[in-house]
This record gives C-alpha cells, sequence and structure tokens, in this order.
C-alpha cells in the first residue's frame, strides 16, 4: 500500500473516530428551521439515470457521474444526498474499511477517538451555518451502518477536514498537485487558460465514482466542482462568473486545533467571489489550520493569482509583465519569503522540480490551446524530457491524479478528464449552456459537449502503461512483505524492477527488503542503482546514503 494511501486512510480515521467522543452539546446540529425542506421525489429511469424534478444524477459514456442540484442550503444537501446516496454510502464503506485495516485495536481507536474529540473541538465554529445545513441535509441520506463511530451528521462534517487534518497531524504532503494558468500573447485566442492536476491518491476504489457537481443555489452564484460522494467542499471549481478555485497543499506545521476546512473556503470564494479581489476578502476572513495555496482564475481581471493562507500567515502572489503564473507546492509571495519551512520545503522536495518542469513545458509552445494544456498535464517526463520512471513525484503526471481539470474562464468551459488517472477522454462541460433555462428540463443524457472533447492518451494502451499497473501491484505485495517480514521471491523482485526501469523506488525497495534479510551484497547493488535514478526527494536520497553507510560504502 503506497505511504499516501496510509495516510489518508489514516486521516480519515482521526476524522470519524473523533465524532462518537465529541460532547453533543458544543455540536447542536444546524438550525434549518428556516428553510423550507420540501423536495421533489427522485425517480430512477435507469441503473444510471436519476432525476428529481429538475434535479439529475446521470452516468456519462466515459463512466463519469455529472449531478445537477438546485435550491437553498437544506434543499441541495437533501437532494444531493438523495440523488447520491449510493455514492455516498459507497465512499464511507471505503472509508471505514482502510480504517480496519490499519487500526484494528480497539484500545488503540479509543484513546485516538479521546484526543482528536478534543482536537476538533471547535471547528464547528468555523464552518458558515449554510453549509452546515447542506451537511446535514445530504446526512439525512448517510449510512445507518456506522452509528456506532457517530451520528451522520458529525461524520460527514469532519469529513471535510480530512485533507486538513491527514496534512496537519502528519506534517506531510498528502497531495502534490501541480497548476498554471497562461492568457494574453501565450494563448491562441488571447484568453485566460488553466490547467490543474489534482494529485491526491486515496486508493484506487476512491478515484472510481468521481462525481461533476453542477449546483445552482439560492443565494450566491452558480458553480460546477469535481467532487464525490459525501462532499461540499471544493478542489477544483468554475462559475457561472468565469471566476475558478484549485488548492495546492503548502508545508504546514501541525496546529493545536482545527478550524476552517479549506475545501469549504473554496466552496464560499466560488459560490460569493466574482473577481481575484473579492476572493482575496473572503479568504482574509476565515481561519485555516494547514498551509495552503488556493489559485484562482478570474474571467473579469483576465488573469490568474495565487491566495496563500496559513493559521499564522496571509499572502496573495501576482505576477507583472508576463503572461503566466505557476504553481507547484511552495509559497512565492513576499509573506513567505523568509518562511523557513517553506524555504526548507523548496530545497528539499519535488515542488520546485514540478514548477521548473511547468515552465520549461509552457515556454516550447510559443501560444497555448486546450489541448496543449491537456498535454501538459499528462506529460510523465522529467526536467529536459528525461525518462524518471512512472509513478515518480517529480513528474507532472504521477499516474495516481483524481482528476485532471482545464479552464477557459471567460468562455465559461471546463474539460474534465476521466479515467484511468487523467489519462482518459477530457470532457468538455459549458456552463453558459449548463445553467441556461433548467426549469422543467432535467437531463436524461449526458450535458458534455461532446464535439470538443480531447481524445485519450495512447499511453493508456501501451505496454509500458500495462507493464506500470503490474509494477504497482508489485510494489504494494514488496512493501507488505518488508513490513511483515515475509519472504518474496527473488523473480518478483526482478520483476519490480523490469516493469518500471527508470524508477528509483523500485531500486529502493528492493535494496531495503535485501538489507532486512541480511543479504548486504545484494542490497549495496540495488541502493547503489537507486542512487543513480531520479530521486524525488532529499529525505528519500539520504535514506538511501544511510543504508550504503550501514553496509560498510
Amino acid at each position: 500500500m503506497k505511504y499516501l494511501e496510509k495516510l489518508f486512510a489514516l486521516a480519515f480515521l482521526i476524522i470519524f473516530l473523533n465524532s462518537c467522543g465529541v460532547s453533543k452539546s458544543i455540536h447542536n446540529r444546524p438550525d434549518v428551521s428556516g428553510y423550507d425542506a420540501t423536495i421533489p421525489e427522485k425517480i430512477k429511469i435507469n441503473d444510471s439515470t436519476f432525476v428529481a424534478g429538475d434535479n439529475f444524477l446521470l452516468k456519462n459514456k466515459q463512466g463519469q457521474w455529472e449531478l445537477y442540484v438546485e435550491g437553498n442550503p437544506l434543499q441541495i444537501g437533501e437532494i444531493t444526498g438523495s440523488l447520491t446516496q449510493d455514492l455516498m454510502q459507497k465512499q464511507e464503506a471505503i472509508f471505514f474499511n482502510k480504517v480496519e485495516d490499519l487500526v484494528p485495536s480497539k484500545t488503540q481507536q479509543y484513546l485516538l477517538r479521546k484526543f482528536l474529540a478534543w482536537y476538533n473541538r471547535k471547528m464547528y465554529l468555523h464552518i458558515p451555518e449554510e453549509y452546515k445545513a447542506e451537511i446535514y441535509g445530504l446526512s439525512q441520506f448517510s449510512s445507518s451502518n456506522f452509528s456506532e463511530i457517530g451520528e451522520p451528521y458529525l461524520r460527514l462534517l469532519y469529513l471535510h477536514g480530512a485533507h486538513d487534518i491527514g496534512h496537519a497531524m502528519q506534517d506531510l504532503m498528502l497531495v502534490g498537485c501541480s497548476s498554471f494558468a497562461v492568457w494574453g500573447d501565450k494563448t491562441v485566442d488571447g484568453e485566460l487558460l488553466i490547467g490543474r492536476n489534482f494529485d491526491f491518491y486515496a486508493g484506487d476504489d476512491f478515484a472510481k465514482e468521481k462525481i461533476i457537481a453542477f449546483v445552482n443555489p439560492s443565494e450566491g452564484h452558480k458553480f460546477m466542482s469535481v467532487t464525490w460522494g459525501g462532499m461540499i467542499g471544493v478542489v477544483s471549481g468554475m462559475n457561472d462568473q468565469g471566476l475558478t478555485v484549485t488548492i495546492n497543499a503548502g508545508k504546514s506545521e501541525i496546529p493545536l486545533v482545527a478550524k476552517t476546512p479549506i475545501s469549504v473556503v473554496t466552496r464560499e470564494i466560488l459560490q460569493y467571489a466574482s473577481t481575484i479581489d473579492e476572493a482575496i476578502e473572503i479568504a482574509k476572513k476565515r481561519e485555516v489550520f494547514v498551509s495552503e495555496a488556493i489559485f484562482v482564475g478570474s474571467a473579469k481581471d483576465k488573469k490568474a493569482a495565487i491566495i496563500e493562507v496559513a493559521p499564522d500567515n496571509f499572502g496573495v502572489y501576482e505576477v507583472e509583465n508576463t503572461d503566466e503564473l505557476i504553481c507547484s507546492n511552495h509559497f512565492q509571495s513576499e509573506a513567505y519569503k523568509n518562511d523557513e519551512r517553506n524555504l526548507k520545503w523548496i530545497e528539499e522536495s519535488h515542488s520546485m522540480y514540478r514548477f521548473e518542469r511547468m515552465e520549461e513545458l509552457i515556454s516550447e509552445d510559443e501560444k497555448l490551446n486546450v489541448a496543449d494544456a491537456v498535454a501538459i498535464l499528462r506529460n510523465k517526463k522529467g526536467l529536459d524530457d528525461k525518462e524518471i520512471g512512472y509513478g515518480n513525484e517529480k513528474a507532472l503526471n504521477q499516474l495516481l491524479a483524481h482528476h485532471g481539470i482545464v479552464f477557459k474562464p471567460e468562455s465559461r468551459k471546463v474539460w474534465v478528464s476521466s479515467n484511468p488517472y487523467q489519462l482518459g477522454e477530457f470532457v468538455e462541460y459549458d456552463l453558459n449552456e449548463i445553467f441556461k433555462n433548467r426549469e422543467g428540463n432535467p437531463a436524461t443524457k449526458s450535458i458534455s459537449n461532446a464535439m470538443e472533447n480531447i481524445s485519450e492518451d495512447p499511453f493508456v494502451y501501451s505496454k509500458a502503461y500495462k507493464d506500470y499497473e503490474e509494477y504497482r501491484i508489485l510494489e504494494r505485495e514488496v512493501e507488505a512483505a518488508i513490513e511483515n517480514k515475509k519472504t518474496i521471491s527473488a523473480e518478483k523482485l526482478t520483476a519490480l524492477q523490469q516493469k518500471n526501469p527508470e524508477y528509483w523506488k523500485a531500486y529502493y525497495l528492493t535494496g531495503k527488503y535485501y538489507f532486512e534479510k541480511k543479504y548486504d551484497a545484494a542490497a549495496k547493488i540495488a541502493f547503489e542503482k537507486a542512487l543513480n535514478k531520479e530521486i524525488t526527494t532529499v529525505p528519500d536520497k539520504e535514506k538511501i546514503e544511510d543504508y550504503l553507510k550501514k553496509l560498510g560504502q
């Protein structure tokens, strides 16, 4: 199991197990008495099409769910819950299965629950009432199988801090996202063009049932986002004003208390901002508990900017005299110029490498279009087109993305990737058309504009892709053998290297296995091979060098 998957599962353990130990007196259910709770009945057309009045959920030919929902916060929550109930409950089951695998001890669960009841004691104070009402409406359709963990409302409320809590408690990166924007003379039509990979891996099952949601709230702007069952926060989205938001994790210290989940901040920006300045004002008024870069694109401003937030700092980064903006996982504004955590992260992580790779790829074309942006997001090589192995976090395409997405804010168009990773067809949606004259017009077929889709990456049909998928299985098998002190055959270790020959980790795991077995000569050979590959981070390289020192290198 990849370490990202383990950390993600632990994050959800943190979220959900704290619910049953939290004092109910400080987590009263939101007051929803002021909302009309009337919602239309859900009608099943077939296994992939459901309607409820003017609302709908359907699966497109690329295998992704498209959701349209409208109303007040409570209605949006209840209708979303009604339409996506199976998807939401499936995600809950995935999360809890991971929890049981990682922490089977009831005693450990109890102790962790007690600590995190205290840790999350004030999060509810930092979430706007309308979003608590929406989460409450959604929770009415949550699974009844996990009542021993906590009531549905609390489970879903804390789910929205998964990214933040895992990030904070581990002080590690759960996400290694890459984003860029070009405009003016750098695009074929002069319009703002934004591309981003959401490299958030939580297991293969987690990414199977993505939802492309189109939300028409009673207050604020209509918007779309790429999400999953049970999630009302936003990680990638655009509103009908042509404002886009995406999030890129930064290096954080460990906070003492949970506050506003970053996905809730970006949801508020998307729903209530139409310019970069308005987005900044919303971000300023919310207290967060991890460091995050909020990448904002604006049709009205015809450019992009980065809002850099942290528990103890705030900065805005904009460029002058250039038509491009790049963001990976370090901060660039003046406010973080002397931030020691950020400087160390730039020096030791893969963030600056990916930043420079985006610069390199953007410079290869005088002017970019949507297909060019998709090609950048799918790029699997390192600097100077170096082969660095598939799955390397120094690549823009790490072959683990939850989704890739491209925005054209001024045209109100967006392209969303389909499985696997961001290699599948990028499906085009036109917000002007989708939100136009919706009354009495529920969809019974995909609302995408297939004429402008970007074709799937031919790589999915290659031997290299097949080998990589086999490598992933072998990698988990070898990691499990090392962790559980089991024996694995030399043939499988050889296959691990052959299936992904340029990837440093294949040799590192081989060396680690042999080291644990005290096969020193074989371990030394494998570690030396790993050092000759493009290693992801400085700490990773130092670990290999430490092993070689122990072997008498």
